[in-house]
């Protein structure tokens, strides 16, 4: 086994195309320093395909699946893991052996963005709840493949790894940009991981559980707390307690940031404008739905519509 990351000595960033640039065809990986990479790939195989990879790496890898479907095999553990299309999913390896598999005629769109263990140890927090001690705790494990979670690909995500694969080895500054947005991508996608750090009685978690199932399906027009309150068995004070002890958020604020994952997903498929976005996720005012966007987010809905 040898290590999928290595020091650059003549540049801080290197461009490998390790497949040819072709129109539909190619695999490029980019080494944007010591401990990150990414690969930017599309392959239409004509044929059934196994790609074995082996390593020995402590590293957390977001997959982005614009197109297609993706198999891996463990070979470690024989689990199997299906990537679907428009999917982002993140997973965990200590070292890795394992087998991606690709189907006859099947294209395949990918961005995979790979990051050492060493690389999130720079942001370790005093507060042990923090997603990324997490994350570099469980590196810290004998483990090959873990995944950590998986979510519908949305249009920030999008508009974030466009800016990161459009940088170009010649920019200015090209090494520290493009890690800085990674490190965008990278706090945007931690920040929708729901990572259990507390300990709930069996009643506070049917509580918990029961409100966010209710506001998963109702948060465009969701219920007064304290309706909610008598549809989860319990009084407005315990559930706003509970709720804010798992999920380290007021209601209020969840419902916002479900309104706003969801703007964000319809953003991203460009069929409704603005305003029209803004009423579907549950705000009367555009103006209103555009300021929470960009304080929640950092950029304005237009400027994802622009893509």
């Amino acid at each position: 086994m040898e290590s999928f990351f290595f020091n650059i000595t003549d540049t801080f960033f290197k461009v490998s195309q390790l497949i040819p640039k072709k129109e539909t065809e190619y695999i490029t990986r980019v080494d944007i320093s010591s401990g990150i990479v990414f690969l930017d790939i599309s392959l239409s195989p004509k044929e059934d395909k196994i790609h074995t990879i082996k390593n020995l790496d402590r590293m957390i890898a977001i997959s982005v699946l614009k197109e297609g479907v993706i198999k891996l095999h463990d070979n470690l553990t024989t689990k199997n893991y299906k990537l679907k299309e428009n999917s982002i999913d993140i997973f965990a390896s200590s070292h890795q052996d394992y087998e991606i598999r690709l189907n006859k005629g099947v294209k395949v769109k990918l961005f995979v963005l790979f990051v050492a263990d060493f690389i999130l140890k720079r942001y370790l927090s005093a507060k042990q709840s923090e997603v990324i001690n997490f994350l570099y705790h469980t590196l810290q494990k004998d483990i090959s493949i873990q995944h950590i979670d998986s979510q519908a690909l949305d249009a920030m995500s999008l508009y974030i790894i466009e800016k990161i694969t459009r940088t170009k080895a010649d920019d200015l500054m090209s090494s520290l940009i493009s890690e800085h947005n990674i490190l965008e991508l990278m706090i945007h996608r931690f920040k929708l991981l729901d990572i259990e750090t507390d300990t709930l009685t069996d009643d506070e978690l049917c509580i918990t559980r029961s409100a966010k199932a209710i506001l998963l399906n109702s948060f465009t027009n969701p219920p007064t707390i304290d309706i909610l309150a008598h549809m989860c068995a319990t009084n407005e004070t315990k559930l706003k307690a509970v709720f804010k002890k798992k999920y380290k958020t007021t209601i209020y604020s969840y419902i916002q940031k479900l309104r706003l994952e969801k703007a964000n997903y319809l953003l991203r498929e460009q069929l409704l404008n603005i305003g029209e976005i803004a009423k579907e996720v549950g705000y009367k005012h555009q103006g209103h739905f555009t300021k929470l966007f960009f304080e929640y987010y950092g950029v304005y809905p237009k400027e994802l519509l622009k893509r």
